[in-house]
């Protein structure tokens, strides 16, 4: 990482995009950052500290060259899109995600600018064994088809262009320090979070049985990092390798906050729903030496002295 100078961070004011960013500057303190952040699903706040440029625009929109001109950056995070799995409509979902890649593409393309961008597990779509990233997409909502044809795009660009590093991460249920305003779309865990210290009892879809890989964000930001050293291309599953049900999430939550609740068990209302994900590791271990360091306990013991600092104990 020696040789990198200048960063490029999109969605840097996000949930993830802040704490790359935010690493990026502590790690690395004599490189030039820019964030572009439209801030549709990203909070200033999560810049506290900041001290590189901004740039705020709509990156399906934006004109890169005039932006930018002859601007050279030594890699460019990806990270802006429009994340919120609920919003149904397939032409913004689709054309403000693809459309924003194609850009970036467009622009990183001529000095063959090394980009590391967000994929999702959700262009996996319904699955009852560890996900491999040579498993086809199957995805059941327009965000993991935007996705899925990003990573298409990608494919693409690095046949069409030898010695160009593209490096697609997907990410699964990432959860950690600012996320809370991205509201509804927030982790399983802050919600759950929020409701036991509110003294309510977590509401889960019956009966608690489905189970997620639950990754730290911290893991994630180790794992952009490292995209950085790639010496190939390739789209790469990033989580923690373990599955875990709604049920032990609540056990562990409730050990960390020194609470007793048992689940309110309410209907599942969607028809497609992912009642299980699991990262397959062995590709990013071999290709990027991904270990995740954070299981689900010492995560959200983590995460939980962050959000309460004055309540749960070191």
């Amino acid at each position: 990482m020696s040789s990198v100078n200048s960063i490029l961070v999109t969605g840097g004011a996000g949930f993830i995009g802040s704490n790359l960013v935010l690493t990026l500057q502590e790690r690395m303190p004599n490189a030039r950052l820019t964030v572009i952040d439209d801030f549709r699903s990203g909070d200033f706040k999560n810049l506290a500290g900041y001290r590189g440029d901004f740039v705020a625009q709509n990156l399906a929109t934006l004109d890169w060259r005039k932006q930018f001109g002859d601007e050279k950056f030594d890699a460019i995070f990806h990270l802006a899109s429009i994340t919120d799995t609920t919003l149904h409509d397939q032409f913004i979902q689709t054309h403000d995600n693809v459309e924003s890649f194609r850009r970036l593409l467009n622009f990183a393309k001529p000095n063959k600018t090394r980009v590391v961008y967000a994929s999702s597990a959700a262009t996996y779509g319904a699955a009852s064994n560890p996900s491999v990233e040579t498993n086809g997409a199957a995805p059941a909502n327009v965000y993991a088809f935007s996705k899925a044809i990003m990573d298409n795009l990608a494919n693409h660009a690095v046949k069409d262009v030898s010695g160009w590093i593209i490096v697609g991460l997907r990410y699964f249920n990432v959860y950690g320090p600012h996320e809370a305003h991205k509201g509804v779309p927030a982790s399983m865990v802050y919600h759950l979070a929020r409701q036991m210290k509110a003294g309510q009892r977590p509401r889960i879809f019956e009966h608690g049985e489905q189970k997620r890989d639950f990754v730290y964000v911290k893991d994630v930001v180790e794992a952009s990092l490292r995209a950085l050293e790639a010496k190939v291309s390739g789209i790469y599953n990033v989580g923690s390798g373990s599955a875990r049900s709604f049920n032990e999430l609540i056990d562990v939550l409730n050990s960390t906050l020194g609470t007793d609740f048992k689940p309110d068990y309410i209907e599942n209302p969607h028809a497609h729903y992912q009642n299980f994900t699991q990262a397959d590791l062995t590709s990013i271990r071999g290709a990027l030496g991904y270990q995740p360091q954070f299981s689900l306990e010492t995560g959200v013991a983590d995460y939980m002295r962050w959000l309460y600092p004055k309540s749960v104990e070191s």
